[in-house]
């Protein structure tokens, strides 16, 4: 998978694919526990990094 291929979700996507609210997801991104990357003004977030979250969080949880 390569950067040019990856997808970039916003903060709102990142928010409806947990279901969390906007305050917790920046919380997530401003601790490095959730990767992101700004373009110009905006936060992104690549697809990758999510599923890496949340594998991370559920094998922390098991």
């Amino acid at each position: 998978m390569t950067i040019a291929t990856d997808e970039l979700l916003t903060v709102p996507e990142v928010m409806a694919r947990l279901k969390l609210g906007r305050s917790t997801v920046y919380d997530l991104i401003r601790s490095r526990r959730l990767v992101s990357i700004t373009i110009g003004r905006s936060r992104r977030v690549p697809a990758h990094a999510l599923r890496d979250f949340i594998t991370h969080e559920i094998e922390e949880a098991a």
